[in-house]
């Protein structure tokens, strides 16, 4: 006789290991306390968003019947043609050099769904459970969960105020090679400018020696290098610097990933990616499996976005905006820490964040006194440093009394009360501790 059926659910290991996300838990605790200001959160600031200028290219698209037509169908899974040769012109723009001197063409630009949407591709198509990719430590805490998600082996390499120690990289990757296990390596992740949590941006002769360290190596298999750039177009003094993929002279071994989401609108959700030449057909096969191609109407509005000229003296006023909160940020955390030399933090020259470090006896974890004190008694969000480090393999890296902290969304006022209730919080938790 059949059975009754049972409630049981039985889950993918890959839905398993995706369960308890931390950044479902901090838009939870946003929304759930409203009158906490939020330092936490990696979201732009609204007055910088392209509203008139949305308003007015949409205008232009919806007013022209063809276009409009055109917009509103399916597009191709690497994305419109008409912005893919835009991303080049642009791309161009941000090497200096002229679009023939880059020496690709459209054939390798694929369209995404913002930069995230590509970083978790390249994971799909490279990593099987068990294999390696290494990564900085802190780095993007929403890209560790992506690899937790395929069931990789994570290597963290210790960084400081010049991003990856790539002296460890070096003697890491020798390590690997001596256990046998080189095969296993397939991919070394970098967020080479205003890193996500730290603000650094990785040094100009360590984004070179990445890039030759990968093709050293390369010695049983083609190892990738996967620059995330989604922060390059945010910089707000000092001098930009050449991307890693510059120094990728084959163009085989790095794989860039940028976005229009922090320079232009979120909610727009275009990002692009320039691949190898080897990864374009299983990326583009692997995304139609997905979506058979990110939203078309949206890609329209950024490719004449950029065609109009008008991209560019928005991704000013955005600088600008953002410079501006960065330095009243800076200048009210010295204000209000300046009784606490045991405190300090990174001075970011762009990007959305500012990390900062507290002694070691004081953990900022969700778990910890300090975050339970700041967001309950003091009304201020942060998110732990913790969170940018793998919670598996070489964990001896991890530092677990530091923050990241967004200048990206509040006002000038609200990140002067902001820092005002943080250090409050943190002094109280230091006394508690002596």
């Amino acid at each position: 006789m059949p059975q009754e059926p049972t409630s049981r659910v039985c889950l993918s290991q890959r839905a398993t290991r995706a369960a308890e996300q931390a950044i479902s838990f901090l838009m939870a605790q946003g929304v759930e306390n409203r009158d906490v200001i939020s330092l936490a959160a990696g979201l732009v600031d609204e007055q910088t968003l392209p509203v008139e200028l949305c308003r007015d290219l949409l205008t232009e698209i919806l007013s022209d019947d063809r276009k409009v037509r055109a917009a509103l169908q399916y597009g191709t899974t690497p994305g419109a043609e008409a912005l893919r040769s835009e991303v080049l012109r642009h791309l161009a723009r941000l090497e200096d050099c002229s679009v023939q001197d880059l020496g690709i063409g459209t054939d390798r630009v694929v369209l995404t769904t913002g930069s995230q949407q590509l970083l978790s591709l390249v994971a799909d198509v490279l990593l099987d459970p068990g294999d390696i990719c290494i990564v900085s430590a802190p780095t993007y805490f929403v890209f560790l969960s992506v690899l937790t998600g395929v069931g990789a082996e994570i290597v963290a390499i210790p960084s400081d105020d010049a991003g990856m120690r790539t002296d460890l990289l070096a003697a890491e990757l020798e390590q690997i090679a001596a256990r046998g296990d080189l095969h296993r390596v397939k991919l070394i992740y970098i967020v080479s400018d205003f890193e996500n949590p730290s603000g650094i941006c990785l040094a100009t002769e360590r984004r070179q020696q990445v890039v030759e360290l990968a093709q050293r190596w390369s010695t049983e298999h083609r190892i990738f290098v996967l620059e995330d750039a989604a922060y390059r177009e945010l910089r707000y003094n000092g001098e930009p610097l050449p991307s890693l993929w510059s120094f990728d002279r084959d163009q085989e071994t790095v794989i860039l990933a940028q976005t229009f989401s922090k320079s232009f609108s979120p909610g727009v959700r275009v990002g692009f990616g320039v691949l190898p030449k080897s990864l374009v057909t299983p990326v583009c096969d692997r995304k139609g499996n997905e979506d058979f191609g990110s939203a078309h109407l949206n890609q329209q509005i950024v490719a004449l976005a950029l065609q109009s000229g008008r991209y560019q003296g928005h991704v000013d006023h955005v600088r600008q905006s953002y410079r501006a909160k960065r330095d009243a940020f800076l200048a009210a955390l010295a204000e209000e820490f300046r009784d606490l030399p045991e405190v300090h933090w990174v001075h970011p020259e762009g990007g959305l964040y500012v990390w900062m470090t507290l002694p070691d006896r004081l953990p900022t974890g969700f778990n910890s006194p300090l975050f339970r004190c700041a967001v309950a008694e003091h009304k201020v969000m942060y998110v732990p440093g913790e969170l940018g480090y793998p919670s598996t393999g070489n964990t001896a890296v991890v530092c677990r009394s530091q923050m990241r902290l967004s200048f990206g969304v509040q006002s000038v006022v609200g990140l002067r009360e902001g820092a005002r209730r943080l250090a409050a919080a943190v002094r109280q938790q230091m006394h508690r501790s002596v």
